[in-house]
This record gives structure tokens, sequence and C-alpha cells, in this order.
């Protein structure tokens, strides 16, 4: 089992940490690897995209010859998990501001977002989440957040904040506005291993 951070750009390391936190809560073997080219990708059995700036990520995974791996890894069952740009990144519709920058998403989830919903860093929130199939509530941290806008198809939403929807799941997918990786709580990476 090797699990796998995207580290191109953004918050990697936290990632790197709480899975490796959630291998040994697990009882797991393996190893936590970062991924920055693509036969780092080929030996990952599930990814994460982390959050950072969502127009940097995509261009040098474009760059790096890792975004149309991640696609074709996906859509052949790997778990991949994004979170807040990472969230952005795995939708199949983005608002003005992904286009007004021309960022290339890599399309994989069945939902649209809106880029910075939750405003600017000083607006940044802590909040308990009822997310579903979790007996209790789940830390989320917000940091200049994005809003899945809606979802469709195969995709659904599994937790909301008030009536913006923060998580959502397709197939071996997951993609969330918040950061699961600054909670202390390795539920939600426990989540991804548990689907390899």
């Amino acid at each position: 089992m090797k699990a796998g951070v995207v580290s191109v750009q953004g918050a990697a390391p936290e990632h790197v940490r709480a899975l490796e936190a959630a291998m040994a809560e697990m009882g797991m073997k393996g190893s936590v690897i970062t991924i920055r080219k693509a036969e780092e990708l080929e030996q990952a059995s599930c990814a994460i995209i982390p959050g950072g700036e969502s127009t940097t990520i995509s261009k040098l995974l474009l760059r790096s010859g890792l975004h149309d791996l991640i696609v074709k890894r996906a859509e052949e069952g790997m778990p991949v998990m994004g979170t807040c740009a990472g969230c952005v990144l795995l939708a199949k519709e983005g608002d003005e501001e992904v286009r007004k920058t021309g960022t290339k998403l890599l399309g994989l989830m069945d939902m649209s977002v809106d880029r910075n919903a939750f405003g600017r860093q000083r607006e940044s929130f802590e909040a308990p989440l009822e997310i579903e199939g979790m007996d209790s509530p789940f830390p989320g941290v917000f940091i200049r957040g994005p809003v899945i806008r809606k979802v469709w198809g195969d995709c659904r939403a599994v937790a909301r904040y008030g009536d913006k929807i923060i998580m959502a799941r397709q197939g071996s997918m997951m993609a969330l506005s918040f950061h699961p990786e600054l909670s202390g709580d390795t539920r939600i990476h426990r989540a991804l291993l548990e689907m390899v």
C-alpha cells in the first residue's frame, strides 16, 4: 500500500502526516509518498490533491504530465480525494473565476464549484460538520474554501454547512471544501484508505 499526496504546490506535508497517522490507527502496513512526477503516481494506491492555489496546481499538473494520468488512474478506480483547491480541480464545472484564469479542471466528478465562496483568508473559520456515515460531528476547518454549487449524475452530497454543499462523493472519489488534514481527526483519511 502506497498512499500518495500530490505535492506540486499547497498543503501537502499536513496530508502526509494525516495519512501516516490514519495508517497507524488502522494497523495498516504501507507508506506515504509525495507525488511530483508521473512515475510516482503510477506507484500510488490512492491519491490526495491538497489545498493551495487551483490555477497554479492545474498548470503544474499539466506541465508535469500528471493531469491526464490522474484522470486515467481515477477512471480506472484509484481512490482520489481533493480538498479545497483539490475539490475545485475534481469538478466538471467551475465558476467565472475558473474560466477567467483558464484553469483546466480534471473534470472527474459530476459537480460544479464556486471557487472562493467562503471569502478571504481572514474569514477562515471552524465548524462541527455532520457527515453522512459518521456517528459524531467532524471538526471542519475552512480556509478560503470553495462551495460545491450543485451535484448531478453519480455524484452525491454527503455534508453541508447551512444550505451549502461542502463534501461530495462519487464512486471512489471525495471532494471537500474544508481541510481535514488540519483537524486532528483522521476519519476522512481513513475512509480514503479503506477504499483502496
